[in-house]
């Protein structure tokens, strides 16, 4: 089973309360990110937006938010919620290690809270390859993804299987800067403690600059 196919019997089959990542509450990184103006309200892809709870809460700040999945089901419940709470977002089903030549140089600010992870290495190269044509000279991409030295899943193993059937890679610092350099400028990379549904996780933060 493909990560589409996974994704799609994941929104279809499961509760949103359930999916462990499908917290309705913005990250606190997120959420400092914004009050302090470090990003101020622009044009914003969220990569990977699920249900659309962070897409929601970037159109409540003033952002124009473009939502992209790939799974239709989780689009469907990212434009109930969206129409729900009155905020205008747009939202398109989309593989982003497809041809998003659609939205080349249309983005201010690219947001990725844990999708890197679901892309395994030798896949990262077209995404970080997409992320870069999707935004404009001098445009922000903040990712976070799970860092080798989270505990979760049992595991220290690079790749590690979840209780929901997917599998996940865990990265360290070294291999993102090596990935992320060719095409942005890396303004911070770090470690953070991150909180998770259940538990908190070590996670890899990254703000980057296209360059």
């Amino acid at each position: 089973m493909d990560i589409r196919e996974q994704m799609e019997r994941i929104y279809r089959d499961v509760q949103l309360e359930n999916i462990p990542w499908n917290i309705p509450e913005p990250p606190r990184l997120l959420v400092e990110a914004v009050q302090t103006g470090e990003i101020e309200p622009c044009k914003v892809a969220d990569l990977g937006c699920g249900a659309g709870n962070y897409a929601v809460w970037l159109a409540r700040q003033g952002f124009d938010v473009t939502g992209i999945d790939i799974s239709r089901q989780a689009i469907k419940h990212a434009e109930e919620l969206a129409a729900r709470e009155g905020v205008s977002c747009s939202f398109f089903t989309r593989d982003l290690l497809g041809n998003l030549k659609e939205f080349h140089a249309s983005f201010d600010l690219a947001l990725d809270w844990e999708v890197l992870h679901h892309i395994f290495p030798e896949n990262r190269l077209r995404y970080i390859q997409n992320v870069q044509r999707i935004l404009r000279r001098g445009g922000k991409y903040f990712s976070l993804c799970f860092s080798e030295d989270d505990p979760a899943f049992g595991g220290k193993g690079k790749y590690r299987k979840t209780p929901l059937g997917t599998t996940l890679y865990f990265s360290s610092e070294e291999e993102l800067r090596d990935l992320f350099d060719p095409f942005f400028t890396i303004l911070e990379l770090n470690t953070v403690e991150i909180s998770g549904k259940h538990s908190p996780h070590m996670a890899n933060m990254a703000w980057l600059l296209r360059k």
